[in-house]
C-alpha cells in the first residue's frame, strides 16, 4: 500500500460527503481510506455506513480532540505514505495521487505541493510553498496537512501528534521533523488539495489559543537553541583562557601572529556551528 489517506470528522456530513467524493474519483488506486468519526449526531454515521465498502477502516467513537482523532488513525494505516484530507477538504483533481505516484517512489520524508485555500468570504488563493523549509519560515507559518505526504514510520520514531496541542500539533510536528531532526523533504510544484477555511485552527475565536500554543512550541525549541548557544560561549571562554596562558610562553611577534590566525579560524568555526545550530 503506497498511500492511507486519514479523514477525521464532527458532525460535517456535507464536509465528509464532498472529502469521499474527491478521493472516490481518483485515477490511482494504490490507496487506502480511513475514517475517523467523532461520534457525530448529524448523519455522519449513515453515510459512513452506507459506503462502508469504500474505507479500509472506520470508527465513529468520542475522542479529545482533532489530534486524538488523527493518532487514531495513524495507528491503522498501512501506507507507506499518509495524507491527512480532514473532512470538507478535497483533492484538486482525479489526477492527484496519480500526479504525485513519482515522487512518492522516492525515499523521502515528507513530499508537499501547493494548497489551494478557500476563503470563508468566497475568494480563493493558492498557498505556494517555497522549496526551501526552515525555522524561518516555520516561526511564521506552516505546511497545509492537506497538501503534504508524511513517511508513516516517521510517527514510529518520532512520536505521534501531541494532544496537549489543540491547534497546532501539526505544525510542531513539521517544525521538529524538519527544522531540529533535519529529516528530508520535497517540493513538488503542483496543487494537491483545496482547502476550506471555517474550521477549528482558521476560527478568529481560537486565535489567542494559537498564538499562544506556538509561542510555547517556539520557546521550548529557542531554549534548546540556547542552551547550545552558551555551551559554544563557555567552550570559547576556555579556548581564550588557554590561548592566555601559552602566549607568555611564545616569543612576542610569533605569538601575536599566531594567536590571531587561531582565534580567527575558532570564531569562524563556532560561527559556522551556532549558525546551523540556529536554523
Amino acid at each position: 500500500m503506497l498511500v492511507s489517506i486519514i479523514t477525521v470528522n464532527l458532525n460535517d456530513r456535507v464536509g465528509l460527503e464532498r472529502t469521499c467524493a474527491s478521493v472516490f474519483k481518483q485515477s490511482f488506486t494504490d490507496y487506502e481510506h480511513i475514517i475517523i468519526d467523532g461520534a457525530s449526531v448529524d448523519g455522519s454515521l449513515d453515510y459512513i455506513e452506507t459506503r462502508n465498502d469504500k474505507f479500509s477502516y472506520w470508527i465513529s467513537e468520542p475522542d479529545s480532540g482533532v489530534y486524538c482523532a488523527m493518532n487514531k488513525g495513524i495507528r491503522q494505516a498501512k501506507g507507506k505514505y499518509l495524507l491527512f484530507l480532514n473532512s470538507g477538504d478535497i483533492l484538486c483533481n482525479d489526477k492527484v495521487l496519480s500526479d504525485v505516484k513519482p515522487a512518492l517512489g522516492n525515499d523521502i520524508d515528507f513530499i508537499y505541493g501547493n494548497l489551494r485555500i478557500e476563503e470563508e468570504n468566497g475568494e480563493s488563493f493558492i498557498n505556494k510553498y517555497p522549496e526551501v523549509l526552515d525555522f524561518n519560515f516555520f516561526k511564521t507559518t506552516s505546511l497545509g496537512h492537506a497538501s503534504t505526504f508524511i513517511k508513516r514510520s516517521l510517527f514510529e520514531v518520532y512520536g505521534e501528534y501531541r494532544t496537549d496541542l489543540k491547534i497546532v500539533s501539526d505544525w510542531a510536528f513539521f517544525l521538529s521533523a524538519i527544522c531540529i531532526e533535519k529529516l528530508l523533504y520535497l517540493k513538488i510544484d503542483k496543487t494537491i488539495s483545496i482547502f476550506y477555511e471555517g474550521g477549528l485552527s482558521t476560527a478568529s475565536t481560537y486565535d489567542k489559543l494559537h498564538k499562544e500554543e506556538r509561542k510555547n512550541v517556539l520557546l521550548e525549541n529557542f531554549d534548546h537553541y540556547e542552551q547550545g548557544y552558551n555551551e559554544l560561549l563557555d567552550e570559547y571562554r576556555k579556548f581564550k583562557i588557554w590561548i592566555s596562558l601559552i602566549n607568555d610562553k611564545l616569543p612576542v611577534v610569533v605569538s601575536n601572529r599566531y594567536t590571531l590566525k587561531i582565534v580567527n579560524f575558532v570564531i569562524s568555526l563556532l560561527g559556522g556551528i551556532l549558525i546551523k545550530k540556529r536554523q
